[in-house]
């Protein structure tokens, strides 16, 4: 019976979070600001805890959920509604690096010592505080760079070159299997795609762990 009410409860507290997650959106998910944070704790807290307790049931674990889901969906219509909430709730962006200098003042307050920031420009291909013009501190933790015009690559209007049309490319092949939807999306059929197996000496797809299509380029293929 223990192991019966575990798996019950464990399934009910997973569909609850999972509505939840779809009722307040993807933003909640990547945009994963202070107040969210703790949301997600005392979420994970409130289902976790209920799991093993024997006198919490599924309609406690249902009612915690959901109170709190409300809790959060109508913090969040208020920062919709009203502006002056969100530097509360959510914080605000603080200029860490302005004009190619650092505002210590600024990382004192988001409690950001020089280790943590170089870590952060790593991420965004910035390997030196020379190379910043501005550096924003954003609600969710990282951080956006806008390097120095020496440090900026060229762009096309740069170069005066022709504009190009933007070209997505779609993964044909998935660890021995074709993605239908890809193949459909591109406008082609599983003959063509055999086709160009065959030109590059593949006899079948499960031979094939990754395979690309972008337009005006041969298939890429990768295999085992």
């Amino acid at each position: 019976m223990l192991f019966g009410s575990i798996f019950v409860e464990t399934l009910f507290g997973f569909v609850m979070l999972f509505v939840l997650a779809k009722v307040l959106g993807k933003t909640q998910i990547k945009q994963l600001t202070a107040f969210d944070f703790i949301s997600a704790l005392i979420l994970g807290e409130l289902v976790g805890n209920a799991l093993y307790d024997d006198q919490v049931g599924i309609m406690d674990i249902g009612f915690a959920v959901l109170l709190w889901g409300t809790l959060i969906y109508v913090t969040e219509l208020i920062t919709q509604r009203y502006k002056k909430t969100r530097s509360i709730l959510e914080g605000r962006p603080s200029i860490i690096i302005h004009k190619g200098k650092l505002q210590r003042e600024e990382m004192k307050k988001g409690k950001l010592d020089m280790n943590q920031l170089l870590h952060l420009l790593r991420s965004k291909d910035t390997f030196s505080v020379q190379e910043v013009d501005y550096a924003i501190l954003e609600t969710d933790g990282t951080v956006s760079v806008l390097k120095k015009t020496s440090y900026q690559q060229p762009t096309r209007h740069d170069l005066n070159l022709p504009l190009e049309d933007v070209v997505l490319p779609f993964m044909l092949i998935n660890d021995g299997e074709i993605i239908w939807d890809s193949l459909e999306e591109i406008g082609k059929d599983e003959k063509w795609l055999e086709q160009e197996l065959v030109k590059q000496e593949v006899s079948s797809v499960k031979e094939v762990f990754y395979a690309e299509y972008s337009r005006e380029r041969p298939l890429f293929i990768q295999g085992y």
